[in-house]
């Protein structure tokens, strides 16, 4: 296992995307962890899906009382990036804005260009004229495209992405590496497995399968139903991050006297993939106990089994080895538990 050498204690953590699934839940748990530490925030606050379940998630950390700061700007206005570093100077960056989402970057890719490439790019300059101990960021398990090789290694070839989403996202890690390179910063990119969990994005097939399930509607199953998702618990996807914020890729120098970019890659999935069919039978059953759903509920005049949407891939498998070797740490939330844990939190929002 490496040995941590960023201390976050006392520190400003820079958190984009801070109104979002995963990064709000970030900024809890780093709350939780650590007792003298201070967390920016910035986000667009962008109408892609419900602002109210954004500004619920923010009203969760505004309500622990803690050294927290939020911005609602876009990381795309490079004028405020600026701003943000030269005035907090964070000492580590998580990046976890993004427009997300494969089929939506088909209809809106002005959205994915501005957010995924731009944004990110203010992110690394800013990073590169300010001190940065460790620039954390989100990727995707999309960047593996339709390989055929499962599971899913960071060692794989992944030049073939099949939607514009994944093409920007490895975008980001080819960006990253180069500045990396070229200016010795330190950047981990995590590859993010299929998120799910309590107040999750409704874009989500889990959350869209609930809403229209809820409301008497059919829901469609892609690819018959022969589709594979590695399913990863959003407490999971915390967990990790933590743990690679505290551990930046040490900084060397090769034999040409310029840096080794200290640059790494690691998945961050269940590695357990579950089919499509048994994970929406799991989430009924489910829905059905958190009482979503009747006892009686007819589930089989609700499905509809389709083809393959264009973006799509018919598997996705984490390879997690490479983390559970420098971190001693491997998703594990079983799906029932992850589901279950949905539920009855949609249950309860859906009370007030």
């Amino acid at each position: 296992m490496v040995e941590y050498n960023v201390s976050l204690e006392g520190k400003t953590i820079l958190v984009t995307g801070a109104a979002g699934f995963i990064g709000s839940n970030l900024v809890v748990r780093l709350f939780k962890d650590f007792s003298n530490i201070k967390v920016v925030g910035i986000d667009s606050m962008t109408d892609y899906y419900d602002v109210s379940l954004k500004e619920e998630r923010l009203a969760r950390i505004e309500a622990l009382g803690r050294d927290w700061t939020f911005i609602r700007e876009s990381i795309a206005d490079k004028a405020c990036i600026d701003r943000l570093f030269s005035e907090y100077k964070p000492a580590a960056v998580v990046n976890l804005a993004a427009q997300a989402g494969v089929r939506y970057s088909i209809t809106n890719p002005d959205a994915y260009i501005e957010s995924n490439l731009i944004g990110f790019y203010n992110i690394l300059e800013a990073c590169r004229h300010h001190s940065v101990e460790h620039l954390v960021y989100a990727s995707s398990s999309s960047v593996y495209g339709s390989n055929k090789k499962v599971p899913y290694s960071t060692d794989d070839k992944v030049d073939n992405p099949v939607s514009l989403y994944a093409a920007t996202k490895k975008s980001n890690e080819l960006l990253a590496h180069a500045y990396s390179k070229l200016y010795d910063i330190p950047s981990t990119g995590l590859r993010f497995f299929t998120v799910y969990g309590p107040a999750g994005r409704p874009d989500m097939a889990y959350f869209g399968f609930t809403d229209k399930l809820r409301q008497g509607k059919t829901i469609q199953i892609f690819n018959y139903g022969n589709c594979k998702r590695d399913f990863t618990y959003v407490d999971d996807i915390v967990e990790g991050i933590v743990r690679v914020m505290q551990h930046a890729p040490e900084k060397q120098t090769g034999e040409d006297g310029l840096p080794i970019p200290p640059y790494m890659v690691y998945n961050i999935g269940n590695s357990s993939p579950e089919n499509l069919l048994d994970f929406v039978t799991i989430l009924q059953e489910e829905l059905i106990v958190a009482g979503v759903l009747p006892n009686d509920y007819d589930f089989e005049a609700h499905k509809e089994l389709v083809p393959m949407q264009p973006g799509d891939v018919p598997v996705t498998y984490a390879d997690t080895t490479p983390l559970e070797h420098d971190f001693g740490f491997k998703p594990h939330t079983p799906l029932r538990q992850g589901l279950r844990a949905f539920a009855q939190w949609y249950a309860e929002h859906n009370r007030k």
